[in-house]
């Protein structure tokens, strides 16, 4: 039934049809909030070589006759989440690299590796320090400071952990004989470099470094920084001194940097990080660090559940493999290496 009577036309109220009515405009002319973001087609990838408060250094265009740095700072849907050193980003702005311009960071690329830290053993909430990076070096002195063989088990559980291939140089060299210290590491697929005054193998270690992207790890005063002056002329990172009474290096490098190695034979990007003394392992996932030893992940699958493959496990396949022989004496050492390494976990 309708309220229209029989002689009424519906023309008779096309004044008040709905589509006819004028709505006040918005005095804060803003548009209605959206979960819906832009797909930023003509945004370009660039490599994050630096962080300084808010505003990160882009690398445009590598290796391009086009590249460029730029100045750039997070958008907003990414202020939650961490951007470091190595990631590869997408930027969108003003991405010219002249003076005074600023662009925006608008999405990560998918990460190869992603190195990290967690304040202590009991913090599960992971420190990001690096992206992207496939290879470690770990730098430690023979002597002034002393080589602390605990601390570079953690650098290299954190380093199997991500996936990444752990380096080692042992500084100093002419003040101690660093053969007992490396024995430490036997049965570990680890290569070696040794450095004394006068003598740092630049040129090797700088062999090691093209083709790859490697983060330069250590305790402070272990001479890393000057390792890196040598290596990248030019790069200004800080050195400093081991006070005499504690023992301790002295912070020099403040921030982690990307910094490009080049070479005759080619390029790659070195990685220079802040000097730590400690190094939490709560992140950790264990069955990364057995992974790692391909021989002995598969002896392990023989293993009791929640095996710790620890020397005093119970019913562990490897320490029964080691027990009658079936490991080799090369097999074996990498069990005390594999063990050794899983045993940072408890301090």
């Amino acid at each position: 039934m309708s309220w229209l009577g029989d002689d009424d036309e519906d023309s008779d109220f096309e004044e008040f049809d709905e589509s006819s009515i004028r709505s006040r405009p918005n005095p804060k002319a803003n548009r209605p909030r959206t979960k819906r973001r832009p797909a930023h087609e003509d945004a370009e990838i660039g490599r994050i070589l630096g962080v300084d408060r808010g505003r990160y250094s882009v690398l445009i265009g590598e290796d391009r006759a086009d590249e460029r740095t730029v100045t750039s700072a997070r958008a907003r849907e990414l202020r939650r989440t961490p951007i470091v050193t190595g990631d590869r980003v997408r930027v969108v702005g003003d991405t010219s690299g002249d003076e005074g311009t600023l662009s925006r960071i608008v999405g990560i690329v998918d990460r190869t590796s992603l190195l990290r830290r967690s304040a202590d053993d009991t913090d599960q909430v992971e420190r990001v320090i690096v992206a992207n990076a496939d290879q470690m070096l770990i730098v430690v002195a023979a002597a002034d400071p002393e080589p602390r063989a605990r601390l570079v088990d953690r650098y290299l559980v954190a380093a199997l952990d991500a996936g990444i291939r752990p380096l080692l140089v042992v500084t100093k060299t002419d003040l101690a004989d660093p053969s007992d210290f490396l024995s430490h590491f036997d049965g570990l697929d680890l290569t070696v470099f040794t450095s004394a005054r006068g003598q740092m193998p630049v040129d090797e270690i700088g062999a090691a470094l093209i083709g790859h992207s490697t983060v330069f790890v250590g305790h402070s005063g272990v001479g890393k920084s000057t390792l890196v002056n040598a290596l990248v002329p030019g790069a200004g990172r800080a050195t400093g001194h081991v006070n005499e009474v504690t023992g301790r290096g002295r912070h020099t490098s403040s921030s982690t940097v990307s910094l490009r190695y080049v070479a005759d034979t080619g390029r790659g990007w070195v990685i220079d990080t802040p000097g730590v003394r400690s190094f939490g392992l709560g992140h950790v996932d264990r069955a990364n660090i057995l992974a790692a030893y391909t021989e002995l992940a598969e002896i392990a699958e023989d293993c009791p559940r929640g095996c710790t493959h620890l020397p005093d496990a119970e019913d562990c396949a490897l320490n029964l493999a080691a027990a009658d022989g079936t490991l080799s004496e090369a097999g074996r050492a990498r069990l005390e290496s594999l063990q050794r390494l899983l045993e940072t976990f408890g301090g």
